[in-house]
């Protein structure tokens, strides 16, 4: 690039030469030859740049090997970069390039370690082998952040200009300590409360989600609604884990403090919370994702609403699946109780990549392209990270679906702005995992609350043996 810049200076000087031995400005021939030359230096620099970026392009690797824990990512790049072509589940084509996903669920910290066992190699493995992209999440983005295997997205070639749109915390989370920014994403996951528009009908008479946010809107009328629910056969949640992030999300400190395990106030709360509803039977103890939880998800399951941002509603609630509430566009949406945000996922180039051109294209294309992410909306009722498109959908007549034709977007713009992780740690994942399984046995009686803390401490100290209890 420095011969080229040279080149065009040089090539400058002389056209300007040329044009200071002309004998008067009168004479056209030297002004026509002048006026050649600099056409002809111009073409010879856009040809001089088009070659160099054939040639970087051709100078990469051959396999892009893309590290994540679900199709999400997948399906984002397959639906949403045109020179995607699918091959098969597993396999992909941009171009000459092979695109291989390695896809590992989450579960155990599985994905995490398969990722980190892979990363230790990938200095000595070979090009086609080495990890290109990995995908990390809100839980443990800070693990990553503060390495060397994460490479800073402004050595990929994104612009500061081009990153303006984001929301600040999408990029706070990904900023090591140094200020460089390790990776972006295409989302924002500012939540909501999502509720079952028949029920609402029924038992409050209204599923106007400005008059069903009067009877969810703190903890204590929030309860009170539950007691109504039950009265009419319906729990106001399918679990208290259903609660657990918007508690999680609201904490005025850290899991660790210097080594030691903290329990914040706010996650006390959601205990003594969660004892009350289950001991009244107002909700339930089932594991997320388990079919207990997503029983609720369809009119016989009898659960009024559930947490959660964009990707719950459209991912996780059976909107695909006929019958279900989402599918009818059965689901409302209000503010709840308390704002929060769940989740999120960020592409992470990983250094020693040999794609970081291809890498910075699509990094560019999901998370920066204004179209694109507007697109995504439309398509997938997602809510994306550009503030300017997001705003300009929520003043639309933008609707989705799954909420019976409702616009959400101004309420999770009005989320995302105030969104804060500077208490979250690198030991999020585990810790609100054990936490909430732990809790389990309190909620069913199984336990005393002081023992259900001690199989917390001894299940965190297993996962994370440089961690100490508290005294």
């Amino acid at each position: 690039m420095k011969k080229k810049v040279v080149s065009v200076l040089l090539c400058a000087g002389m056209v300007l030469s040329l044009a200071a031995c002309g004998s008067s400005s009168s004479d056209t021939t030297t002004t026509d030859d002048t006026t050649s030359a600099a056409d002809e230096t111009a073409e010879a620099a856009d040809d001089t740049e088009e070659a160099e970026a054939t040639e970087e392009a051709s100078e990469e690797g051959q396999v892009l090997n893309i590290y994540c824990w679900n199709e999400e990512f997948k399906t984002r790049l397959t639906d949403h970069y045109a020179d995607y072509e699918e091959i098969d589940s597993t396999t992909g084509q941009i171009g000459d390039v092979t695109v291989v996903w390695n896809i590992t669920p989450s579960d155990d910290n599985a994905y995490q370690d398969n990722l980190d066992a892979t990363l230790l190699e990938q200095e000595t493995a070979a090009d086609d082998d080495k990890i290109d992209i990995f995908l990390v999440e809100a839980d443990y983005a800070l693990k990553y952040v503060d390495t060397d295997y994460t490479m800073s997205v402004y050595d990929l070639g994104l612009t500061e200009d081009e990153l303006s749109e984001q929301y600040q915390y999408t990029q706070d989370v990904m900023t090591d300590s140094d200020g460089v920014l390790k990776g972006v994403s295409w989302q924002a996951c500012p939540g909501v409360l999502f509720y079952n528009r028949e029920v609402a009908l029924e038992v409050l008479g209204t599923d106007d989600p400005d008059e069903v946010q009067a009877y969810v809107s703190d903890w204590d009328t929030f309860n009170e609604t539950a007691a109504t629910l039950k009265d009419a056969g319906y729990t106001i949640t399918s679990t208290v884990n259903d609660t657990y992030r918007v508690y999680s999300n609201n904490v005025t400190s850290k899991w660790v403090e210097d080594g030691v395990i903290n329990i914040d106030d706010n996650l006390v709360a959601w205990v003594e919370d969660s004892k009350a509803l289950v001991d009244a039977g107002y909700t339930g103890t089932s594991e997320l994702w388990s079919d207990d939880w997503s029983s609720g998800f369809y009119p016989e399951g009898n659960v009024f609403c559930y947490f959660g941002p964009a990707w719950l509603v459209n991912f996780s609630m059976a909107a695909d699946t006929e019958g279900s509430i989402g599918y009818e566009g059965g689901w409302g949406a209000c503010e709840g109780p308390q704002g929060f945000y769940w989740g999120g996922t960020w592409i992470c180039a990983a250094t020693g990549t040999d794609n970081a051109t291809l890498v910075a294209d699509i990094m560019r294309t999901l998370t920066c392209d204004a179209d694109v992410m507007t697109e995504i909306v439309e398509a997938d009722d997602d809510f994306v990270n550009n503030q300017s498109a997001m705003e300009a959908l929520a003043e639309s007549d933008y609707s989705s679906d799954i909420l019976g034709g409702q616009n959400p977007l101004s309420m999770y713009c009005e989320n995302a702005g105030s969104i804060d992780l500077s208490n979250t740690s690198i030991y999020d994942q585990g810790c609100n995992e054990e936490f909430q399984s732990a809790m389990k046995n309190y909620f069913e009686g199984n336990a005393t609350y002081e023992e259900t803390l001690d199989l917390f401490y001894t299940a965190i100290q297993e996962k994370y043996p440089e961690l100490t209890i508290p005294e």
